[in-house]
């Protein structure tokens, strides 16, 4: 179905860019993931920036890289990973402190309109704590099989590879087959992100959908789908 506030992803600019202005609706939001577009501000973060880049980085279910240090790290029990009960505190430590990966584009129009999707049911974080601590965290959007990731950080060594490493093995348990992660950078790529054509995005995206998937409220033992 064609999108209500967008003109066709395939219709981008060389640089991905698809729309300039609308708004950071719920409506608007939903309705521009499901089609493969997601905002990302200019600097002067007016207007809003739509974007749908070619090519497109996912992270493949079965695909991440898990080290042997990682892997002694998630097994020790040093780190204990939530689901959706910190969302306000990763949102605002990816905005904004050390460790973001990336983090300047979440203005606050953009927290409060995540934050909106939330409270919504729409999206979700992943914390991870460290002696009753935040370590680490990742939040994203879940819509039907799709999972797009927006931003990660951590306070600890190894937080936000373990928070990534706990979001991808709770996907897998809840039945998602698509990770989004928009742009790859060599940090991503070393923990297995791919590029893709944004042809093969969109049609992977179209299949995923209208999937019946939840993002469900309690993590597995780690493991589990690993």
């Amino acid at each position: 179905m064609p999108s209500r506030y967008f003109p066709p992803a395939q219709r981008a600019s060389p640089e991905g860019l698809v729309a300039v202005g609308g708004r950071l609706s719920t409506n608007w939001l939903l309705d521009a993931y499901r089609h493969g577009i997601f905002p990302w501000p200019s600097n002067s973060y007016e207007p809003m920036l739509w974007w749908s880049p070619d090519p497109r980085a996912i992270l493949p279910l079965n695909g991440l890289y898990v080290s042997r240090r990682l892997e002694r790290r998630l097994r020790s029990g040093e780190f204990e990973a939530t689901c959706d009960t910190a969302f306000a505190e990763v949102i605002a430590a990816c905005a904004a402190g050390p460790g973001r990966e990336g983090g300047t584009w979440i203005t606050p129009a953009m927290i409060a309109a995540y934050t909106e999707l939330h409270r919504l049911g729409h999206a979700h974080s992943i914390e991870v704590w460290r002696e009753g601590e935040l370590a680490g965290g990742v939040y994203g959007l879940a819509i039907g099989g799709l999972f797009a990731a927006e931003s990660m950080f951590y306070r600890s060594r190894d937080g936000s590879k373990v928070a990534l490493a706990r979001l991808v093995s709770h996907l897998l348990t809840r039945g998602f087959q698509l990770l989004d992660v928009q742009q790859a950078t060599p940090h991503t790529e070393s923990l297995g992100v791919v590029e893709i054509s944004r042809r093969d995005y969109l049609q992977s995206l179209s299949q995923v959908v209208d999937e019946r998937v939840t993002f469900g409220v309690a993590l597995e033992p780690w493991g589990t789908s690993h």
